[in-house]
């Protein structure tokens, strides 16, 4: 997998830079990993609903064609877009999310921080009170609370066309969190959201994507 630093970079050319290269790769193609920090922007996934987001003030919003709903994205976050042909992988979808997802919950473990999965909610979530815990997360949380206790700091949104993977995952690190208050994460009311910073890991989106572009090639090689 090739790795590609894109530094800081607005959403849409990198959108459509994700697009022209899925649709022009053929099988000889070798995967890319693109890693980057994006200016401040709102993203509508596929099944983004307009009542989620709240108040987008002078942020611009941008319609993109990955999975999921609203999210936001801006400089301190860590986003990483795998561009992998999952049949020369080996592996279906759902694996590869795992994958995503592994690979997040090992670069948090980088810093001892505990990533934890929340069934039917794909990202990366952490202890509020305790993240450093490893304790696991067990029994159902209360009614109409699915996240009690938890703060979402990796958010996922893919796309699969012709069995070749692009847009990811997106990892707070150090960021201005506010604009988050601005919409329901992710579709869920009340979610919150921290980054790396808030539960008191010092660390820069520079050397975290280096950590998580590791462990991206590590968990997605075929």
């Amino acid at each position: 997998m090739e790795l590609r630093d894109l530094g800081r970079v607005a959403y849409l050319p990198a959108f459509q830079a994700m697009q022209e290269f899925t649709a022009a790769r053929g099988e000889a193609t070798a995967d890319e990993l693109w890693l980057c920090e994006h200016e401040p922007v709102f993203t509508q996934g596929l099944a983004g609903k307009p009542e989620h987001l709240l108040d987008p003030g002078a942020i611009p919003v941008v319609a993109s064609n990955r999975g999921g709903q609203v999210t936001y994205h801006g400089p301190g976050q860590v986003v990483a877009y795998p561009l992998l042909d999952l049949r020369r992988a080996g592996y279906f979808v759902k694996e590869y999310v795992y994958r995503v997802e592994e690979a997040v919950v090992r670069t948090l473990a980088h810093y001892g921080v505990t990533g934890h999965r929340v069934a039917g909610a794909p990202g990366i979530y952490v202890r509020l009170d305790a993240p450093f815990s490893h304790q696991a997360l067990t029994g159902p949380q209360p009614a109409g609370q699915p996240f009690a206790g938890l703060g979402k700091i990796a958010a996922l949104g893919l796309k699969v066309s012709r069995h070749c993977t692009y847009h990811g995952v997106a990892l707070n690190v150090a960021m201005d969190l506010e604009p988050f208050s601005r919409i329901n994460p992710c579709g869920y009311a009340g979610l919150k959201t921290v980054d790396l910073s808030t539960i008191g890991i010092s660390t820069t989106p520079q050397e975290a994507a280096q950590v998580l572009g590791h462990k991206l090639s590590v968990h997605l090689a075929p």
